[in-house]
């Protein structure tokens, strides 16, 4: 869904959707300290430019999942606009929200628990899905919890595999973060490296714009390394070779752009296909390299690929092919997963409110929130 599109209205028809018009809600209201598989709660994203909202069983089952993307309203400035991101969450959550316990045949008065991300992410666009959270749990009396928005990206596998369990090593890539993860248990996380400059999917989105394509760019390198040559050229491929499980992309960003603009001085036919190919390339062997390190290094026989840039074909298919040669079992979660989204926020505060832990209604979002 878009920018523009209409939201679906179905809500509006539904019978007993309006349940804040319906009978007294504590007559049907759960206990809340029984957190059973039958356990709905309602998770809200909006740390960027995607809003969403989704209601989760039992942390483990999608009930629904209701996604409206920014995307094209950005791509006209090449960039996520905070202020105009902000703007369109409070005009679009709260129809996604109804939406959303349509699609999953409950009324307010059923949900458990409401779950929204508190941070990382841009503030204006967090405090959009905070505020409406903490509203929506003060009403229906019901706890709240904030999520980080990574530790979030890591419960997209187990919600698309009933057999992801911890302990694993988490790959959390995306447009502004790049981290690898000692995963020992709910909640329990070691962070091993991450990038020092650049993220990858940051590196994608800046080497498209040079090559002139469209936003965003991660999906368009993707398009066009199919068509290219990933070993035409050799670019750099920073710290791969050292100790530690830490990245860096900045130089490999400068690197396809001098290759460029080097060969148009020479007045060479510059192929953007061989270009796009070789630089994902890249960016594949090392976070490949870096990964199988940092599970050997853990000790685990499972590896998690979550965020936005897990949706790479280059990606996916270079690390189920060294998690294979090293027997290791490999979890990636769908094409819908793998962007942000509120089923996963909704997952992995349920596993919060099991261990017990709430947010007060005073909860401020966080736009530098650390996993651990």
């Amino acid at each position: 869904m878009e920018v523009g599109e209409p939201i679906p209205t179905s809500w509006e028809i539904a019978p007993g959707a309006d349940a804040l018009t319906l009978e007294d809600p504590l007559a049907r209201k759960k206990p809340l300290s029984e957190w059973t598989e039958d356990s709905l709660v309602l998770g809200i994203e909006t740390s960027c430019d995607e809003t969403s909202a989704a209601v989760v069983k039992g942390g483990r089952e999608i009930l629904s999942n209701v996604i409206v993307s920014q995307g094209e309203l950005h791509g006209e400035y090449g960039g996520i606009v905070p202020e105009i991101a902000a703007r369109q969450h409070v005009e679009a959550l709260t129809p996604v929200i109804r939406e959303a316990l349509f699609r999953a045949d409950v009324t307010f008065w059923d949900l458990d628990g409401v779950a929204a991300t508190l941070g990382p992410g841009l503030i204006g666009s967090l405090l959009v899905g905070v505020a409406e959270g903490k509203s929506i749990a003060a009403v229906l009396d019901i706890p709240f919890v904030g999520v980080n928005h990574l530790e979030g990206h890591v419960y997209s596998n187990l919600l698309a595999h009933k057999d992801a369990e911890f302990p694993a090593v988490c790959l959390i890539i995306s447009g502004g973060h790049t981290l690898l993860v000692h995963a020992l248990g709910h909640g329990d996380y070691e962070v091993l490296g991450s990038t020092i400059d650049d993220a990858a999917g940051e590196a994608f989105d800046k080497v498209a714009r040079f090559l002139g394509l469209d936003y965003p760019g991660g999906p368009e390198i993707d398009r066009l390394s199919l068509l290219g040559d990933g070993n035409a050229i050799r670019f750099p491929r920073a710290m791969v070779d050292e100790p530690g499980f830490d990245v860096s992309y900045s130089g490999l960003k400068t690197a396809v752009i001098n290759y460029v603009r080097n060969a148009q001085s020479r007045g060479e036919q510059v192929s953007v296909e061989d270009v796009a190919a070789s630089f994902q390339q890249a960016v594949v062997d090392i976070q490949v390299t870096k990964t199988m390190a940092a599970a050997l290094h853990a000790g685990v026989d499972r590896v998690f690929l979550c965020g936005g840039v897990a949706a790479n074909s280059g990606l996916r298919q270079g690390l189920a092919e060294a998690c294979e040669s090293r027997m290791l079992k490999l979890f990636v979660p769908p094409m819908e997963l793998c962007t942000d989204n509120a089923a996963m926020i909704a997952a992995c505060g349920t596993a919060m409110f099991k261990r017990g832990l709430r947010h007060d209604l005073d909860a401020s979002p966080d736009p530098n929130l650390s996993l651990a």
